[in-house]
């Protein structure tokens, strides 16, 4: 990513500060875009990656759905100007204000983890004299070899419907007339770069619809979510996901009906690169393996690396010789307040601007203001 326009103007930048790169996003799009297309498939964009108004308003220009999982990610994106039947809306726990708001919006679909939750919906759903379009989010039991705090098709977590409630489901199903069952979901987990789950997902899915099948159940709608990975460690290398190979994986080895429509619901790999969080230094301080260097940004504004021990890259963008080691610290009162241990760097004094790559995903989206911290500025590519 090309800093040139932020160091001519770094004296001027109030830090913390979000920045997002728009042709980097534009790009990704695009080529994400391009490889769905080819087949056919539907993408939603998962707006709990980043729900930032200008970033949604691109997404939504370029043709992409959204996927929500709260009733406040439904609402905006019928703000922002998504399509209804363009928004699906998943999640484990939806209250039923949520619901009602979903079923005003008369959204395309709803994903549902729960035989008690398809009741609910049933219910509310009588209430307003309307049906609600529904997907079974089914739990495949695939491990996506990712980190256990973002996996979420297995057994032992808590989304989605078992393989052994399924007999009696499709019975409560029956007996709910304001239902239209039209798709089935699933989703593994997310940050996957081992491509070889999404094929054991895929082979998952033909058995799980062989056995609708056998109940005279064509499903029109296959959800197989999202989860693709992105490049953390070598962010200007892989500034785009391989989004060719992603898709090409499920026209290999998933077994379409005809006339089934497939759907996929991406978030971090569509926005992940065109963010970068800027910071600024406080204070050096001297350690004993390394120096601190104390930053004007924390977990506040990137909680990742303190809730999944995760790698962000950190550069100084300030032009200094020589190298030293530092452990990159926030000011936030929490040990784990921290976005890397030992990192190389060129010799850092205060003042210098510190790029955190990688962070339009889970970044501002997942912001707190614990400490009473105040809101990270934001600043696009556009406004330079």
């Amino acid at each position: 990513m090309d800093f040139t326009r932020i160091i001519e103007q770094k004296d001027k930048l109030q830090t913390p500060l979000f920045y997002y790169d728009l042709e980097i996003l534009k790009a990704t799009l695009d080529a994400a875009s391009k490889e769905a297309t080819k087949y056919g498939y539907h993408v939603h964009y998962a707006l709990k990656a980043n729900a930032n108004h200008k970033i949604l308003e691109i997404i939504k220009n370029a043709g992409f759905g959204a996927d929500c999982v709260s009733g406040n990610e439904v609402l905006r994106a019928v703000e922002v100007g998504f399509k209804k039947e363009d928004i699906v809306f998943a999640g484990v726990g939806k209250t039923d204000k949520e619901i009602n708001d979903a079923l005003d919006a008369d959204i395309f679909c709803f994903n549902i983890e729960s035989i008690e939750e398809l009741n609910v919906i049933n219910e509310l759903a009588v209430t307003k004299g309307k049906t609600a379009r529904i997907a079974l989010r089914i739990n495949p039991n695939v491990n996506a070899n990712t980190h256990h705090y973002i996996t979420t098709g297995l057994d032992e977590n808590k989304f989605g419907i078992n393989l052994w409630e399924l007999e009696h489901l499709l019975t409560v199903l029956g007996k709910c007339e304001n239902i239209e069952l039209t798709g089935i979901h699933f989703h593994i987990g997310s940050q996957i770069n081992d491509l070889s789950a999404f094929k054991s997902l895929c082979l998952r899915v033909n058995t799980i619809q062989e056995w609708f099948i056998n109940h005279n159940l064509i499903i029109p709608h296959i959800n197989v979510g999202g989860g693709l990975g992105v490049d953390y460690y070598k962010p200007d290398e892989n500034l785009i996901p391989d989004f060719e190979t992603f898709f090409a994986i499920f026209k290999e080895h998933l077994d379409l009906r005809p006339h089934q429509q497939l759907h996929f619901e991406l978030g971090r790999s569509l926005v992940a690169q065109c963010g970068t969080l800027f910071t600024r230094v406080l204070y050096v301080k001297k350690g004993i393996k390394s120096n601190f260097m104390i930053v004007d940004a924390g977990m506040t504004e990137l909680i990742r690396p303190a809730l999944y021990q995760s790698y962000h890259k950190v550069e100084n963008i300030t032009p200094h010789e020589g190298t030293e080691k530092y452990d990159v610290v926030g000011p936030i009162c929490e040990s784990s307040d921290s976005f890397g241990k030992a990192v190389t760097m060129p010799t850092t004094k205060r003042g210098d601007l510190i790029a955190i790559r990688t962070t339009a995903a889970y970044g501002e989206v997942m912001a707190s203001q614990y400490n009473l911290r105040d809101k990270a500025a934001v600043l696009y590519s556009d406004e330079l």
